[in-house]
């Protein structure tokens, strides 16, 4: 186990997480931004009471000649100060700080926020260890040589924070159930909302070791889908490869019947009592070609399921197409001269460059084998007539294609028959030529392999003995 290795978690708790975290981060600044909101909205009634204040005390500000005074009567000044939550305070002085009434303590405003005649101005101060608001204004009395006069009225704080608090109250005190409520809906909808992922689940645990059919994605979330679709596209893949795996075991067991019983049939000869050493002598050959048949359909057997193993299993390089033709030609002319063949080639020199495909050597060399080992079975010949075999590999250099072709002089395959020969065991009629039938539908699976393309046609139409030609094109060369 890998140290600090994350636990698994469930995409039901991620989302969640996801969802839940913010929400749970944000509820304290919501909280905090209310209570600046409550402050404010608190606030504003109680100023504009303090600024009414303070402009019915500059009403009271009179001068004469020799002085400026400030009457406020006692009825007056006892309705100003007739609070029983907060104290009030007020005070006016004369420019330069000379005190005319109030209280002598209440502090003075900064230079800075020095208002315009007339003007009501609003702020936060401290006076006898008690917060205060205060709104203050300078008084202009309209006598002769008269200066601008201070008025300030203060107030502490109680009622603002107790109707602050109240709407606090009435604000934050819902969120406390709206929040849990608003978690349980959160968890609700995730649930409901992964309820579509939870049935996939129950269809694929619940299906048959042996269902490979593609899943139902019509019901699934669209953010699903391409998962589903992966998923199909893997079961096709893998119902295709147990299919070639079935269909490789069923072929095997039928061709290799065949040979086996005519192993066990000789034998059987060969041991009977009586029997003449010419007899035991034949049984012995009959034997031994038996074995070759059934060596050889074993290995066409190996080499189709190798064929059919998948692009993506095998291993590619460049490959010079001129060198594996000359290998196999050499390889098969001693069969050739046997059967009185003349094998030939045609096409690019093999003192050039070559032409290369990006595939695998030992596929390709297979498909080559299998196409001129096709034309020696299927091509008559006689010392006095013999037959003709031509291999020939062209190239475009432009259209980056090389083409592969192998001709013979036999008897041709009709038209309504050329599908038919690249299924698996299928061979013509009235050819009378050994074989398995599995040399060209190993060519065409290698040929799908690479990208290639298969075309079967007469060599000479219209002649008694048309002939067979292959073409192979391939479009990946590398010229």
């Amino acid at each position: 186990m890998k140290l600090f290795q994350r636990e698994q978690r469930s995409l039901f708790g991620e989302i969640l997480d996801w969802m839940l975290t913010p929400l749970l981060l944000l509820w304290p600044v919501s909280l905090a931004l209310t209570w600046l909101v409550a402050q404010n909205i608190a606030g504003r009634p109680f100023d504009r009471g303090l600024e009414y204040n303070v402009q019915a005390l500059a009403q009271l500000v009179k001068s004469d000649q020799q002085r400026m005074y400030f009457n406020l009567p006692l009825p007056a000044r006892e309705i100003l100060r007739a609070d029983e939550a907060d104290l009030i305070y007020y005070q006016v002085v004369g420019t330069k700080g000379e005190f005319i009434s109030g209280e002598r303590d209440f502090p003075q405003p900064p230079d800075e926020l020095k208002p315009l005649p007339g003007e009501v101005l609003l702020r936060d101060d401290e006076m006898r260890g008690s917060e205060i608001r205060v709104a203050y204004t300078w008084v202009s009395v309209v006598t002769p040589g008269a200066k601008p006069v201070l008025v300030q009225v203060g107030e502490t704080l109680e009622k603002r924070s107790v109707l602050a608090t109240e709407i606090i109250k009435g604000v934050m005190l819902p969120q406390f159930v709206i929040l849990p409520l608003a978690v349980l809906l959160v968890w609700l909808a995730l649930a409901r909302g992964i309820q579509p992922l939870n049935l996939l689940e129950e269809r694929i645990r619940l299906r048959k070791p042996d269902d490979l059919s593609p899943l139902d994605d019509h019901s699934v979330p669209l953010e699903v889908a391409p998962l589903v679709a992966s998923i199909n596209d893997l079961l096709t893949r893998l119902k295709e490869s147990i299919a070639t795996q079935k269909r490789f075991l069923a072929d095997a067991a039928h061709q290799l019947k065949t040979p086996l019983a005519g192993l066990r049939m000789q034998a059987d000869l060969a041991q009977r009592q009586g029997a003449s050493a010419d007899e035991l002598k034949q049984s012995l050959k009959l034997i031994g070609l038996a074995s070759v048949r059934a060596t050889h359909t074993v290995n066409q057997l190996l080499s189709l399921a190798r064929a059919e193993s998948g692009s993506t299993h095998i291993a590619r390089s460049p490959c010079n197409l001129v060198t594996l033709v000359s290998d196999v030609i050499q390889d098969s002319l001693p069969r050739a001269m046997d059967k009185h063949i003349d094998l030939g080639y045609e096409g690019v020199d093999a003192a050039s460059s070559g032409v290369r495909v990006n595939g695998n050597p030992t596929l390709l060399t297979e498909l080559v084998r299998n196409l001129v080992d096709n034309a020696i079975n299927y091509t008559p010949s006689t010392a006095d007539q013999p037959g003709i075999i031509t291999v020939r590999l062209l190239s475009d250099r432009f259209g980056k294609v090389a083409v592969l072709q192998v001709e013979d002089s036999g008897p041709g395959i009709p038209e309504s028959e050329r599908d038919l020969v690249f299924q698996p065991f299928y061979r013509a009629l009235g050819t009378g030529a050994e074989g398995s039938g599995l040399g060209l539908p190993i060519v065409m699976e290698i040929a799908h392999q690479h990208d290639a393309t298969v075309v079967l046609e007469d060599a000479a139409p219209g002649k008694p003995m048309p002939g067979a030609r292959f073409t192979v094109r391939f479009s990946n060369a590398l010229l």
